[in-house]
């Protein structure tokens, strides 16, 4: 008697996303931390200088955490009523931020009171930032004016009212101390040079702006608003380069990663997308629980802050790399080891004897029982969650051994409510599949001959062979559309060969036409 051939299992390509490189770099970060904050998270700031902290402004507050502290190291409360866009300074040793009653309020991070109050907005400042000679503050606010604000005497230097709608983002030029930047709700945004009294660019985003970014070379701006990151280049006067549309729901937040080479989008629809800056394409993706109102990256890339509208804060820290042991490190092994590992790589010679030692061949459960001719409890065993759900290829593969050996029916008969539910189930899931299609819709017509007698006796049973009857339909009707399909296409390229088919005869007809007279004219000549 021959052995026993164990059920070939075949296998079948699995669809997932490419691996690339970014897809290693960017899911090389650790489990989240998250940290439940009195509102929704509207504005994340880094220090620019050592240790990284970062000031996340949530309701009426601004709280300061370090890299890897869960509480806050220092919290900002003096704000009347909600606080807006909590800013560092370049230097690290000011935050600014706005508020709904219209106060522009500069705190030293090492005291608690407010240093200067700035009044001179009308309604609710959702944006503010320092220039880059570190003295004065931009702001902008709901009564549609942009201000330049002198931080030694508290003064106003200049204001523009150049927008119709609310002025909610923008951001300063670091290579120039009068450049900055406005975005709109009139779908519209401006840059501004503090020497002048008008906007230097106009830029139509034709959507509400909820963010925008300069490059490090600020020679090119990001602009966030509806589903849309556009990039402007600024050289060309504010030329539109290319318009990003990658998210389904309003983008909120902008991010750009420490070497400029990635562009990070935060939306609504609860994603962050990481772009390319070289061909502007998604790299990878973040899934959040909730949809994201800011977000920002450590100087070092060594974090990932998220802020959701649920009040959530999201922390993702960088996993350390493993420095190697050097070989001093590495432990001396006692002398006796060499006498183990003797012969380990040593590779045969053409004259050598080779005894390859016998392997013990392990049997899977379903093998066994069918080596047995147990052939109910080998479909049972290959019908227990663990395997029709991760591997439903091995449980059609057993259906398809017990068929090829004519048992089927006898593994299908006898069955509980129970088991015939849990079989019925495997069906609904997989019938549709094209992989085994072929096999199941054979397994089907077995059931309904086998248990065809008993419909009416289980409500739960009635119900799934009245689900497996829709699937079918849906199946032949869906089967029926492509069908005709595929009719239509095969006339489309039918007319078409019958025309190009008729083109070339028309061309050889003329070129024997146009051959014909040269040919007789020629032949007269001679004669």
């Amino acid at each position: 008697m021959s052995a026993y051939k164990p059920v070939a299992i075949p296998s079948f390509p699995k669809l997932g996303e490419k691996i690339t490189q970014d897809t290693l770099y960017w899911k090389h970060y650790k489990t989240p931390v998250q940290i439940k904050e009195f509102g929704a998270v509207t504005k994340i700031d880094f220090s620019p200088v050592q240790p990284c902290n970062y000031a996340v402004t949530s309701s009426t507050r601004i709280h300061i955490y370090g890299q890897y502290s869960q509480e806050p190291i220092k919290t900002f409360s003096r704000f009347k009523d909600t606080a807006y866009c909590g800013t560092y300074r370049n230097d690290g040793k000011l935050v600014v931020a706005g508020c709904e009653d219209s106060v522009v309020q500069l705190f030293d991070v090492g005291g608690k009171a407010s240093l200067r109050q700035f009044h001179g907005h009308s309604k609710a400042v959702h944006f503010v930032d320092f220039t880059g000679d570190k003295y004065r503050i931009v702001s902008g606010a709901d009564d549609y004016a942009s201000k330049v604000w002198d931080i030694p005497n508290s003064t106003e230097i200049v204001s523009y009212k150049e927008h119709t709608d609310y002025v909610r983002c923008g951001c300063t030029s670091k290579l120039n101390d009068n450049i900055f930047v406005t975005g709109s709700y009139d779908h519209t945004i401006k840059v501004f040079d503090a020497r002048t009294e008008h906007s230097v660019i106009n830029m139509e985003h034709e959507h509400p702006v909820e963010s925008v970014l300069l490059f490090p070379s600020e020679g090119l701006l990001a602009s966030a608003g509806g589903r849309f990151v556009k990039i402007w280049d600024m050289l060309k006067g504010g030329q539109l380069l290319v318009s990003l549309k990658n998210h389904h729901k309003t983008v909120t937040c902008l991010c750009l990663s420490s070497s400029g080479q990635r562009l990070l989008s935060g939306s609504l629809d609860r994603h962050v997308k990481v772009h390319s800056t070289t061909n502007y394409k998604v790299v990878h993706s973040f899934d959040y629980a909730a949809s994201i109102l800011s977000l920002a990256l450590a100087p070092d890339d060594d974090m990932i802050v998220v802020g959701m509208t649920n009040g959530v804060l999201n922390i993702k820290h960088r996993k350390r790399e493993e420095k190697k042991l050097s070989q001093s490190s590495v432990k001396k092994r006692h002398p006796r080891y060499r006498v183990f590992v003797k012969g380990k790589d040593y590779m045969p010679k053409q004259d050598d004897i080779f005894v390859s030692k016998p392997v013990t061949e392990h049997l899977r459960n379903y093998d066994r029982l069918l080596k047995g001719f147990e052939m109910s409890k080998a479909l049972d065993a290959v019908l227990v969650p663990g395997i029709r759900l991760s591997t439903p290829e091995v449980t059609v593969a057993v259906m398809n051994e017990l068929n090829r050996r004519g048992t089927l029916k006898n593994a299908l008969a006898g069955r509980n409510e129970k088991e015939l539910s849990t079989l019925m189930l495997f069906l609904l899931k997989n019938l549709a599949d094209p992989r085994f299609s072929q096999i199941l819709v054979n397994v089907a017509e077995q059931i309904i001959d086998i248990y065809a007698p008993i419909i009416g006796q289980s409500s739960v049973i009635d119900q799934q062979f009245l689900k497996l009857q829709d699937l079918i339909q849906k199946e032949i009707s869906y089967q029926e559309e492509l069908l005709e399909v595929l009719g239509m296409m095969d006339t489309l390229f039918a007319t078409m060969t019958t025309k190009k088919q008729t083109v070339l005869e028309e061309k050889m007809l003329s070129t024997a036409q146009d051959f014909e007279p040269k040919n007789v004219t020629t032949l007269n000549q001679t004669a």
